[in-house]
Formats: C-alpha cells, sequence, structure tokens
C-alpha cells in the first residue's frame, strides 16, 4: 500500500534524522565541583514545559503581523493543494463515464474536457508552489531575526551577571547557550513551524473536502483519530525525559572536552588521561543511553502512525466500493476521497514528528530562558556620584563579607589608606586578600559595613567609573586572539601606537617585543603559547602603564618572571606607583619591603599592621611569615 499522495507536502524529517546540535565548537559545559559525573540526573523529568511554551511564544510577539501573514500564504497554498484532487476526481469521472459510454457505443471520451481540467490543476500547483516558496522565505527570516536576538539578549545578560554566577558555572555551560541551545531554536523554527501551520491547515481543509464527499466515510477516517492521538501522546510523554537529558548532556560532554583539551599539558603531566577518558565514558554513556531511547521512541511514531492509518484506508475502500456501487458516490469522488485520506493521516505524522522536535527545542528554549531569568548584578545608583578629580583616599569601614552569606571569610575589617600610599596585603593562602581587592573593585557587594573612595561609598558611583580610577594587574593574565599591539592597547582603546610604545618601554615590554618575528604585528594565539608567561605577565603590566590610573590593583604581579626582570619591573613600578595609591598583594614579602604600610592578614582578619621594620621588630605573625621564605618553616 503506497503512502504517497497527490497533495506535495514538506518532507516531515525522519525520526532521528536531525542531527544532534552538538558538534560545532566548543559548547556546552562541564559541571561544576564533583567532576562531571556530580551533575548526572538520571530519570531527570522536564521541568516547566508549558511555561517555555508560553515564553518562546511571548518571544515571537513582535513578529505576529508576519507570523499571521505567513498563516494565510500557508492557507492559501493549502486550499491551492486540496482543491486539487476534487478537480481531477471530476476528469476521472468524466474520463470513466466517456469509456463506458464508448464500450455502450453511445459516446465518446471527452478530452477536452480533461485537458482542461489537467491545465486547471497545473496552474493551481504552480500557485501553491509559490505562495509556499513566500511562506518559506518570510519564515526563515523571522528564525534568523530570533536567533540574532537569542544571542545579543544573552550577551548583553552577560555583562549584566555578577562575578559570582561565573565563579560557579563552566565556560562552556555558558557557551552552550549561544551557540548550541540558540541554534536548536533557530533550526526548529526556521524548518518545523511553517511545517506545523501547513500540516494544520492541511487536515482542517481535507477534513471539509471529505464531508463534501461523504460523511459516512468521513466518519470512517474519523474513528481512527483516538487511536493516533492516544499513541502521540503515549509515546511523547515516554520520549520527553529522554530528550531533556540528551540536550543537557550534549552541554556537558562538550564542556568536558572543552576543559581536557584547554588544560592538555597539566592533564599529562600528572598522568591524568586515563581519569578523563573514564569521566568522558561516564558522561557519554548517559548521552548515549537518553540519545537512543528518544530516537527509539520517536522512530516508533511512523510504522504505528501509518499501520493505523492503513487500517481505516482499508475500511474506506471497502465502503467507498459499498456507496459507489449503490450509485450514492462517483467514482472520481472515490478517487479523491481516498487521495484526500492519505493527505489527512500523513499531516498528522508530520505533526507527530514534529512535536518530539518540538520537546528538544523547548527543552534548548527552557535553557535559554533560565540564563536569561538569572539574578543580575544590583543596578548602578540613578544619581552616581561623579569626581572631577580623582585623590585616591580609601577606607574600609566595619566590612563583613562572605562569598556564602552563611560563612562570613571577612569579619569586621577597617582600614583607611591616604592619598599616594602603597598598601601592602601579605597572608598565607586562603587569608582574604584578592578578596579585599575583589570588593574594592565591586565585583562583589559587601554584607554589611562600607567601603569609601574619596568619601563617597562605592556604590554610589556607577560601575563602569568606579572600575576606571584604577589599573589592575592581576596574578592570572589574560591576553586575546590579537596583536600584541591589540593586547596592550585593552587598558585603553583610544591609545596611539606611540602611547602603547612608550607604556611598553616602560614596562620593559619594547625591548623582548623588538626581537620577536613580527613585533608589536604579531599575533597571539588562543591560548598565547608563543610568548612566554613572564612575557605575557609583562604586556599585563603595560597596560596598567598605559591606563595611566590614579589608583592601582596588583595582585602578584611579579609571580611569573625570572629574578632580573622582576627587578627591572620593580624599579618600572616605582615609576608607575609616585602619587597613586596602590594596593600590592605579595607572597614573596621581599618586594614590599618599602610599602607605607602593610596589612597582615589571617583567616579573613587583620592581625597586624605598620611598616616593615616595626612588623619585624615585633616578632609576631608577620615575622614568621618573612622569615619562613628564608629559612624554610612551614606556617
Amino acid at each position: 500500500m503506497t503512502t504517497q499522495s497527490s497533495i506535495p507536502t514538506t518532507n516531515p524529517t525522519p525520526a532521528g534524522g536531525r542531527p544532534p546540535m552538538g558538534g560545532r565548537g566548543p559548547m556546552g559545559g562541564g559541571p561544576m565541583g564533583g567532576g562531571p559525573m556530580a551533575m548526572m540526573r538520571r530519570g531527570e523529568k522536564p521541568r516547566d514545559f508549558k511555561g517555555t511554551l508560553i515564553k518562546l511564544v511571548r518571544y515571537l510577539g513582535r513578529y505576529r503581523l508576519l507570523i499571521l501573514f505567513i498563516w494565510l500564504l500557508a492557507i492559501a497554498s493549502t486550499v491551492a493543494m486540496i482543491v486539487g484532487p476534487k478537480i481531477l476526481g471530476n476528469a476521472t469521472t468524466k474520463l470513466f463515464s466517456g469509456v463506458m459510454a464508448q464500450i455502450a457505443g453511445t459516446g465518446s471520451v471527452d478530452f477536452g474536457y480533461i485537458g482542461h481540467i489537467i491545465v486547471e490543476t497545473l496552474l493551481l500547483y504552480l500557485f501553491s508552489a509559490l505562495l509556499s516558496y513566500g511562506q518559506g522565505w518570510i519564515m526563515t527570516n523571522v528564525a534568523m531575526n530570533l536567533t540574532y536576538r537569542f544571542r545579543k539578549d544573552i550577551d548583553e545578560k552577560i555583562n549584566r551577571m555578577p562575578l559570582k554566577y561565573f565563579d560557579g558555572t563552566s565556560h562552556g555551560e555558558v557557551l552552550s547557550r549561544i551557540t548550541n541551545d540558540v541554534d536548536t531554536v533557530s533550526q526548529t523554527l526556521n524548518q518545523s513551524l511553517t511545517q506545523i501551520i501547513t500540516s494544520v491547515a492541511t487536515v482542517i481543509g481535507v477534513l471539509v473536502m471529505m464531508f463534501t464527499i461523504s460523511w459516512q466515510m468521513t466518519l470512517v477516517a474519523l474513528a481512527m483519530l483516538p487511536f493516533s492521538f492516544g499513541i502521540i501522546g503515549l509515546i511523547i510523554g515516554k520520549s520527553q525525559v529522554f530528550f531533556k537529558r540528551q540536550q543537557d548532556y550534549l552541554g556537558h560532554i562538550n564542556g568536558h572536552v572543552e576543559e581536557m583539551y584547554g588544560g592538555h599539558v597539566v592533564m599529562k603531566a600528572f598522568n591524568g588521561e586515563a581519569k578523563s577518558v573514564e569521566q568522558f565514558d561516564q558522561i557519554n554513556t548517559v548521552l548515549y543511553d537518553s540519545a537512543w531511547k528518544s530516537q527509539f521512541l520517536t522512530g516508533l511514531l511512523f510504522p504505528i502512525m501509518n499501520f493505523v492509518g492503513n487500517l481505516g484506508y482499508v475500511a474506506i475502500c471497502i465502503l467507498g466500493g459499498y456507496l459507489a456501487v449503490n450509485g450514492t458516490i462517483t467514482i472520481g469522488d472515490i478517487q479523491a476521497f481516498i487521495q484526500y485520506v492519505r493527505s489527512f493521516t500523513q499531516p498528522i505524522s508530520q505533526i507527530a514528528n514534529i512535536s518530539n522536535i518540538l520537546q528538544q527545542t523547548l527543552a534548548a528554549a527552557e535553557r535559554v530562558f533560565q540564563f536569561l531569568a538569572e539574578p543580575e548584578e544590583i543596578p548602578d545608583t540613578l544619581t552616581p556620584v561623579e569626581l572631577s578629580t580623582v585623590e585616591g583616599r580609601v577606607d574600609f569601614k566595619d566590612v563583613h563579607f562572605g562569598y556564602n552569606p552563611d560563612k562570613i571569610i571577612i569579619n569586621d575589617f577597617t582600614f583607611y589608606a591616604e592619598p599616594g600610599q602603597r598598601i601592602a596585603i601579605v597572608g598565607p593562602t586562603g587569608a582574604g586578600k584578592t578578596t579585599m581587592v575583589k570588593l574594592l573593585m565591586r565585583f562583589y557587594d559587601v554584607n554589611s559595613g562600607a567601603i569609601l573612595v574619596d568619601g563617597h561609598n562605592i556604590k554610589d558611583f556607577k560601575r563602569d567609573d568606579l572600575r576606571c580610577m584604577f589599573g589592575m594587574v592581576l596574578q592570572d593574565t589574560w591576553l586575546y586572539n590579537g596583536t600584541i599591539m591589540e593586547n596592550i592597547r585593552y587598558g585603553r582603546s583610544n591609545a596611539t601606537d606611540e602611547e602603547v610604545i612608550n607604556a611598553s618601554k616602560a614596562a620593559r615590554v619594547d625591548h623582548f617585543v623588538r626581537t620577536l618575528p613580527e613585533g608589536y604585528n604579531l599575533v597571539l594565539n588562543e591560548e598565547s603559547t608563543n610568548i612566554s608567561q613572564g612575557q605575557m605577565q609583562l604586556m599585563t603590566i603595560a597596560r596598567a602603564f598605559l591606563a595611566d590610573p590614579k589608583m592601582l590593583i596588583l595582585d602578584e604581579a611579579t609571580s611569573s618572571v625570572d629574578t632580573h626582570t622582576e627587578v627591572l619591573i620593580q624599579k618600572a613600578m616605582e615609576t608607575l606607583m609616585k602619587g597613586r595609591t596602590s594596593f600590592i598583594i605579595a607572597h614573596r614579602l621581599s618586594t614590599i619591603r618599602d610599602a607605607d604600610w602593610i596589612l597582615v592578614m589571617k583567616d579573613g582578619d587583620i592581625v597586624e599592621q605598620g611598616k616593615h621594620a616595626k612588623l619585624l621588630a615585633k616578632k609576631g605573625f608577620y615575622a614568621e611569615l618573612y622569615n619562613s621564605q628564608f629559612e624554610g618553616k612551614e606556617i
């Protein structure tokens, strides 16, 4: 029994025929904390399926006129196609009557009438094809525009997110929102939305035409629908869980690969290949399990739907033959009705298949909307402070802070720095040194207390204005895929080449850059492996020179350079820090002997403070730290 219809329809996407959206670049994200298996959720149920669908419809709201126009084109195209079998049925009836008359010797076949019907049908199909092309063109435009909006909204959202979110979420997980998930939504809208519209219009139109031919046969065809919808509902309910899990683990597996590739040197150095493969296999096993189950259940739809449809097809053929013998309907009407029956069940099968794709799409859309709904940074004040001149006085007043509210790590921190002072912050690992800098830059907000700059609470500044007052040189260097000139200019985007070169000379960068094959035009690769770690550190220091801020934050700025280079940088820093309030975080205490004031931190508290000589004379915690670096003692 053939399943082809004389009414051309959009080819349904084969069950399992669309490749998973996970093979283009570093997408997805490995779970945070406890390794990649920490977030595995076997049997996880879908979250807010209905709510996500409503959000997606609202997101499409601005395109409602275009979508309405697409509906009209789809309906017009479908009507033109639906009328075709009815007209062809007239030709069949005319041909049958002519043949019978010719056999009886009472007439002949009217080929002119039949030819006129064939031409009319071809014109209808051509008109329908043009309308279908127009609807596809408009829908593609809508889908691509929606993709652009999604990515734009995610990008803007990233800039409004607090640092806390990125501290607890892998880069791959964030990337999966803007690539993998958005692509899934985009492709489904582009490929499936018009198919849904066409299929629904076809079902309604064909049903009307079937009733005009024979209500008895139409009722027989409709009797098959409860079975069809029951099967669809059962399979969708079973497969929805696996589609959601599949979408999640596409992100997890790509995140793991990205993480292992980014740290492949460390992984090999510590013989972590076997463990990495084991973790990959664990994630891949869950992905395989969910993927084959979702695709298998999807694949059941078509054979089951075809079986149910063929049962109705057989019943209709028997009833149609009986009605034709009794003269209730013509041969042409039977032919047209059989075509309509096949055209009636096919779009229902398409809708069933699309419904499974929509599950995967809504799973992706849910992840996007969840990201867009994440808490954002507290908005900047509407009446920000604007300083005409920045002096550089900084006050910490009774500051309490914890990354988690129930675990405070900075307790009752009070201190002030006069303009131009060099403040060194020292202490063992985990004492809270870098945390103080994050609070000062307002990457995090204090739980209680206040931080003041020139007598104004930092919350009264716009974040951009506040951060422009500081220049930062961090222990973790960050350079991007661009030329050396562009990377240094990141400190001040409007700087001239001459200013960049002058800053490079001050930071002792110019000399080694000129020894490179392309000098300042050398393009750094993604991992910046074509220069040394020490040279990377020098370039970040050059950025600080170029920014020329009123206040400086130096977090282990010389940690990755040799002793000779460190001496050169220290001299350059002396020049840079003159007249600027500077906060220097250092583990090598020999580098901060000349600081104006030293804060000694332990467990989030200042346990000692003063100048280097006095702190040594006290023979307290600072003296222990200092002496341990020369005597090999443990603190």
